[in-house]
């Protein structure tokens, strides 16, 4: 596996470029955005993923490394190849990506050339809680973790009987101190956030 590339560029078009490692040319397949940062001559550093079909080898780079975990991310959706994945990361940023997913929104996905419909829609629902990890943080009002995992136990919590702002407060405190793995799952998320909430009833909490 070809995780990384650190060299001299040799030639840059307007979604490849030939890093030289070594006396060696490697052709990598690179986003609009990444192609237009390279130039000629400059080293640079690209982190690299290999994809192997029965007919070719074939490296995609990209000069952040939240951008391949989200294109990785990307190619497990299904119908979702290397090619379409790399046309999502040449239209979206990965906060623009997140933010989608985080809110069930397809129609940024709708707009990239070869994700139809269908397609856009399964990126929003097979992603949902993945890619706030994979991308970083999202932008969410201030005390509220990013994710679709979030949003959930929130929800939760307001069908339970506490308001909104005393939910999203306590998802987030709890958020923030737990393990991965709680964070990522609903049933864990929501049994912290029920114990940092106390034995309260809800309708004595903030209205």
């Amino acid at each position: 596996m070809i995780s990384s590339l650190r060299g001299r560029v040799l030639h840059v078009g307007a979604d490849s470029a030939i890093v030289e490692v070594g006396g060696v040319g490697f052709a990598v397949a690179v986003t609009a955005q990444v192609a237009r940062t390279l130039r000629v001559g400059d080293d640079t550093l690209l982190h690299t993923t290999l994809i192997v079909r029965e007919d070719a080898l074939s490296l995609y780079g990209f000069t952040e490394r939240e951008e391949l975990g989200v294109f990785t991310q990307l190619l497990g959706v299904s119908g979702v190849g290397p090619k379409s994945a790399l046309g999502v990361l040449s239209a979206l940023t990965v906060p623009q990506i997140a933010e989608a997913v985080a809110t069930e929104d397809d129609a940024p996905f709708r707009r990239v050339s070869g994700i139809g419909p269908k397609t856009a829609k399964l990126i929003v629902v097979q992603l949902a809680g993945k890619l706030h990890v994979a991308a970083g943080v999202v932008a969410t009002a201030p005390g509220a973790p990013a994710g679709a995992v979030a949003a959930q136990v929130v929800a939760a919590l307001v069908a339970l009987g506490w308001n909104e702002r005393v939910s999203t407060e306590a998802v987030g405190a709890v958020a923030d101190a737990a393990r991965p793995g709680d964070r990522d799952s609903v049933p864990a998320l929501l049994k912290l956030a029920l114990a940092q909430l106390g034995p309260a009833r809800p309708e004595r909490v903030g209205v």
